[in-house]
């Protein structure tokens, strides 16, 4: 069974998430995160058996990092375009190695089928957890709807995260959740 320290688990996948988003999957390996996280040969093993194990964990991580910032994104009133406008800046700027990071596990997704499946849990979680940050806010989108609002949130993110930091903006950020909320057609 493998050690139950939170502090050092999170530790592990944290250095995990900034070895993904600057080395890429191919640069993640226990001894590489051991290494990033300043903890002895051997830790990273001890919790994460395989560098699967070690690929799940990374992304039920940055999953949990992003729950926590929309719950208490939700805890602030603004309109769903303006909580979409932060968290997209937030994400493609101050969070970028985070969201570069689950690009990578996506990506590498394709060819492991256990880290596969694992995102697919983490996809259903996301729709439960919008979906109840809308019931918060008072929003009366349908339930079949998220998961397509959901996908262009991640197209949008992966844009903004693939650009050069400067070429992202206010601007250009607003203009991605406009669409995603209202579509292209001009307001009625």
């Amino acid at each position: 069974m493998p050690p139950t320290n939170p502090a050092r688990r999170h530790a592990l996948t944290d250095a995990a998430i900034d070895l993904l988003a600057s080395s890429g999957v191919h640069g993640l390996t226990h001894r590489a995160v051991e290494k990033a996280a300043d903890l002895p040969t051997g830790t990273a093993s001890n919790y994460f058996r395989t560098r699967e194990a070690l690929l799940v964990a990374t992304a039920e991580r940055i999953i949990e990092l992003h729950h926590a910032d929309t719950d208490q994104a939700v805890k602030r009133p603004a309109t769903l375009v303006d909580l979409l406008t932060e968290s997209l800046l937030t994400a493609a700027t101050t969070l970028r190695a985070r969201y570069l990071a689950i690009f990578e596990l996506q990506l590498e997704a394709a060819r492991r089928p256990a880290l596969a499946a694992a995102l697919a849990r983490l996809q259903d979680t996301a729709v439960l957890v919008t979906a109840g940050h809308h019931d918060e806010l008072g929003l009366d989108i349908p339930r079949e709807k998220i998961p397509a609002m959901i996908a262009l949130y991640g197209g949008a993110l992966f844009t903004l995260v693939s650009v050069p930091p400067e070429h992202v903006s206010r601007d250009a950020v607003r203009n991605l959740a406009e669409v995603i909320v209202h579509g292209c057609q001009p307001p009625a």
